[in-house]
């Protein structure tokens, strides 16, 4: 599947940055959308592509100015994050050879490999590239079923996408996590990422997983914190309106993988899914996810909000100078609410959408409307591609 509007975004990158950093989740397809990038090269003698996983051309980076002052064109690193001491050198590199464009990707947040933001800042665009979305499907039901990812939406059965998921998970915990330096036992870290499966969709309470874990609150922050930054779950944080009322402060949490998601709850099929008690929640995730997808929008622009007891708002998106509301409703047709009517007062939202299931499109007062998913989606797609 070609990747047209990510491969566009790394062609409009470069007309302003030296570095692009394409990020992700290992297995999302950086690897395939930088050899789509390097295929529309003219020239490809100017292409020198590493890949740190291979010990080989790990070995070449024991003296990386030497091996590096002396390329020219494009330069793609891969896996970047088993060497984050290179940022520092690109920064040089980049300055005195002004030919030089490079493209790196890795499968950490910009948080987790720090010197990048502290090194690059002004030369290097970040793109998160997400496991397929809608905007590349357009076939919403395999989609929340399998997830994104592509081997598993890809694959030739429904057991083959469990299978490979399963495996990805074990991989994950493994292999993935202790190559990014971080040492926590892979079974510790499954339970706690089993736990979370309960707070899909629902406001974080460190106390209260520290305590059912028998580990300290800063604990479960910090195995949250990696779970983030290695894109696997959204933490979602909180707007705070210039109210005198007690609005939440914790964030919530989504897994971003609906499939995933489903891997660790146990769920293979449609009818298992339909009759878990997760359903609506997972099918909030998964529309929530798209919509943040197709609209474009960096995490630095999503929040939702709540208010104790009196009105909440699923998703308020900064985007094109506007505020931008969502709820999301696993019902058939969903009705006007006092919560709804508050947020876009208070918010001053330009306008609210109410999501829901199907292909529905009708008011429910000024500025608030019910929408379907794949309506909604088919148009932002349009936008995108």
């Amino acid at each position: 599947m070609k990747r047209e509007a990510y491969l566009q975004r790394i062609i409009d990158a470069y007309a302003v940055h030296s570095v692009v950093a394409i990020l992700g989740p290992r297995q999302c397809g950086k690897t395939t959308l930088a050899k789509m990038f390097v295929a529309t090269m003219k020239d490809q003698s100017q292409v020198h592509y590493f890949d740190l996983e291979d010990p080989t051309d790990l070995e070449k980076f024991r003296q990386p100015k030497l091996i590096l002052s002396e390329l020219s064109g494009l330069i793609v690193i891969d896996e970047i994050q088993k060497l984050p001491d290179l940022f520092p050198l690109l920064r040089v590199l980049v300055d005195q050879y002004p030919k030089q464009r490079y493209l790196i990707l890795g499968s950490a947040s910009r948080d987790l490999v720090k010197q990048s933001s502290e090194s690059l800042a002004g030369r290097i665009f970040y793109l998160e590239l997400s496991p397929f979305a809608f905007f590349e499907t357009h076939d919403l039901k395999p989609l929340w079923l399998r997830g994104g990812f592509p081997r598993a939406y890809l694959a030739e059965s429904l057991t083959a996408s469990n299978d490979w998921r399963k495996a990805y998970i074990k991989t994950f915990l493994d292999q993935d996590i202790p190559n990014l330096g971080i040492h926590i036992p892979a079974l510790t870290l499954r339970r706690f990422w089993m736990m979370l499966t309960h707070y899909h969709g629902n406001i974080f309470n460190a106390s209260e997983l520290g305590q059912s874990f028998g580990i300290a609150d800063t604990t479960v922050r910090r195995y949250l914190d990696i779970l983030a930054g290695t894109f696997m779950v959204r933490q979602l944080p909180p707007w705070i309106a210039k109210i005198n009322k007690r609005q939440v402060k914790s964030p919530k949490i989504y897994f971003r993988d609906s499939g995933i998601l489903h891997s660790l709850l146990d769920i293979n099929d449609d009818q298992a899914l339909l009759h878990h008690p997760k359903l609506g929640a997972s099918w909030e995730g998964m529309a929530l996810e798209e919509v943040i997808r197709n609209l474009q929008v960096d995490a630095e622009n999503c929040f939702f909000w709540n208010v104790h007891g009196q009105a909440e708002l699923d998703l308020l998106v900064f985007h094109g100078g506007k505020k931008l509301g969502f709820e999301f409703k696993f019902a058939a047709a969903p009705k006007l609410t006092n919560s709804m009517q508050t947020a876009i007062e208070i918010l001053e939202l330009d306008s609210l959408k109410v999501i829901c299931p199907g292909k529905e499109d009708y008011p429910l007062a000024e500025n608030i409307r019910v929408v379907g998913i794949e309506n909604l989606l088919q148009v932002q797609a349009k936008s995108i591609i």
